[in-house]
């Protein structure tokens, strides 16, 4: 699709002319990859946050779902469905959430983590299954890998844009429908039992980070 009709697609679900643009420059899944991993990563140091696009475009920060809109929504403007798949983990983790497309039969994902393995998957899964498997050995907490659910394709154009794209609020109503749907087992309770924790080794290149975190807990949870 050619920049002046994704303009044209940005402005009509109410993003500013400047916001517009920046989402329609992004022509790939690649391009918005490498964007929303360039934007500093929102700690919340004020209490939990879930932005829209205008107000994560605005604010220039985002955590893992609030990247997930902004890649969501630029995938919308291109032509492709805004998709999102759910994480849910085990074991006092963290829920993640990332952008789901498609070339041809196979599954790819755009996702925002400050660490350096949650993050973007080439289209080559020919199942959202395999896909999320992909995630399985580095979504971690400490010596445990701790990811048990993944969700089915949630379509945000369940929303109306207002409530995601240009909302200046925070878009919790979004946020528990994607919580609450259909979320499918990754592995069996004897499974779960009889896995191996990290070694010292996956430990230590598990402090890598991208963006320095005001404290050791919080560089854990993003």
């Amino acid at each position: 699709m050619k920049t002046g009709r994704r303009m044209k697609a940005a402005r009509r679900l109410g993003l500013s002319r400047s916001h517009a643009a920046t989402l329609a420059a992004l022509t790939t899944p690649e391009k918005i990859q490498d964007f929303v991993v360039a934007l500093p990563t929102n700690f919340e140091p004020g209490g939990d946050t879930c932005l829209s696009v205008a107000e994560t475009l605005r604010q220039r920060q985002a955590h893992c779902i609030e990247g997930a809109f902004v890649a969501a929504c630029a995938l919308w403007i291109g032509g492709e469905p805004p998709l999102l798949m759910d994480f849910q983990s085990g074991g006092g983790d963290d829920d993640h959430v990332i952008a789901l497309f498609r070339h041809g039969r196979c599954w790819g994902a755009i996702s925002k983590s400050n660490h350096i393995w949650l993050r973007w998957r080439d289209p080559v899964y020919r199942s959202l299954r395999e896909l999320a498997m992909s995630y399985f050995h580095e979504y971690v907490l400490g010596p445990k890998k701790t990811l048990r659910r993944y969700s089915r394709p949630f379509d945000l154009r369940r929303f109306d844009p207002a409530a995601w794209v240009t909302n200046k609020d925070n878009c919790w109503d979004v946020t528990e429908a994607v919580d609450l749907s259909r979320h499918y087992p990754l592995l069996t309770a004897s499974q779960a039992r009889r896995l191996k924790p990290r070694d010292p080794t996956e430990l230590q290149g598990g402090k890598i980070v991208q963006f320095t975190a005001p404290d050791a807990a919080t560089a854990l949870r993003y």
